[in-house]
């Protein structure tokens, strides 16, 4: 699918970050496009922004829908098909996250099964629906999230990262599965698997919203445990009011989003020209592309103590672990 003009893409997760930048750079390129997200305020923004560099009679439509629940995705999917009065879509951009549930003996239940139903549940309930579209269409492309994460279980020796991990490593494999699939019974329809780094989005900000862990909706209790953690690990935490623990949270998730060595834009772009050139698999950042090197030559030391340390001596990871390690919920 080399141009993309007149073609109808949706976009999960399309209210910020890499979702966003999708939305917008192939709206300038005249497509057209349906986004869902939670937030309507920002898929309200993202709208805006979508088509203010757009071509004339560019169609974009936000349809709130939360990608864990297969009952308002099939809502989704009926709502897209009935507003741009079509049967088709060319692409499916199953891009929304969350994090959360990184402890499989520690963290809350529905903490873990909420990240993992948004992670894999969404990506897989999407493509479920949307594939009668999909195939109606003259030539179509899914689009499917993974991370680093789904190569490489961690974010760091002392943060168990089990729920996001394990849903990405599932998004990874499905994909790939799908590629003699989709070869073999619907050959217009291809996918590609993206594996992005460290790249400046809101997910540490939106994860603590979707899971109700919030600083602003944080109990005493919560915060507590939070403030044991962080002094467990070494940080000078151990006097430091509510407020100021809260504040700190703030500041990680700014400074995962704001001092990233790959920006949505710079990772939509990449994922873009991934579709154009038919890739199937589509590493974002020079961070993934080490770690992914790294893990194929030593897998069995990945998970060593010492792995992120190899990591570091190339330059990267020191924002992401900086920003998420210790990481509650």
């Amino acid at each position: 699918m080399k141009n993309f003009n007149g073609r109808l893409a949706v976009i999960t997760g399309g209210g910020a970050g890499m979702g966003r930048e999708l939305a917008i750079q192939l709206a300038r390129e005249g497509c057209h496009i349906a986004m869902c997200d939670l937030d309507e305020a920002n898929m309200a923004e993202t709208r805006e922004l979508a088509l203010a560099d757009a071509p004339a009679g560019t169609r974009v439509s936000t349809h709130r829908c939360d990608v864990s629940d297969p009952e308002q995705i099939q809502a989704f999917r009926d709502a897209v098909l009935a507003e741009h009065d079509t049967n088709q879509i060319n692409l499916l951009f199953n891009n929304a996250g969350i994090g959360g549930g990184g402890s499989f003996v520690n963290d809350a239940e529905e903490n873990w099964q909420k990240t993992f139903d948004i992670c894999w549940g969404g990506v897989y309930h999407c493509s479920r629906a949307f594939l009668p579209a999909l195939i109606a269409a003259d030539a179509s492309h899914i689009v499917n999230t993974s991370s680093i994460n789904g190569f490489w279980a961690s974010i760091g020796p002392q943060t168990p990262h089990t729920a996001y991990s394990a849903a990405k490593f599932a998004v990874k494999g499905f994909s790939e599965a799908l590629i003699t699939d989709l070869r073999i019974n619907a050959p217009h329809v291809k996918v590609s698997v993206v594996m992005p780094g460290h790249i400046g989005t809101s997910i540490v900000e939106n994860s603590g919203k979707v899971l109700g862990r919030s600083p602003d909706s944080m109990t005493s209790e919560e915060i507590s445990d939070l403030r044991d953690q962080l002094a467990s690990s070494g940080l000078p935490v151990g006097n430091l009011p509510d407020d100021s623990i809260r504040d700190l949270i703030r500041q990680r998730a700014r400074d995962f989003r704001d001092n990233a060595p790959t920006t949505a834009a710079e990772a939509a772009n990449v994922i873009i020209d991934g579709v154009r050139a038919g890739r199937w698999r589509i590493l974002i950042g020079d961070d993934a592309q080490i770690i992914d090197q790294l893990v194929r030559d030593d897998p069995e030391a990945a998970y060593d103590p010492d792995f992120v340390a190899r990591i570091s001596e190339h330059g990267h990871l020191q924002q992401l672990i900086a920003a998420t390690e210790p990481q509650a919920g």
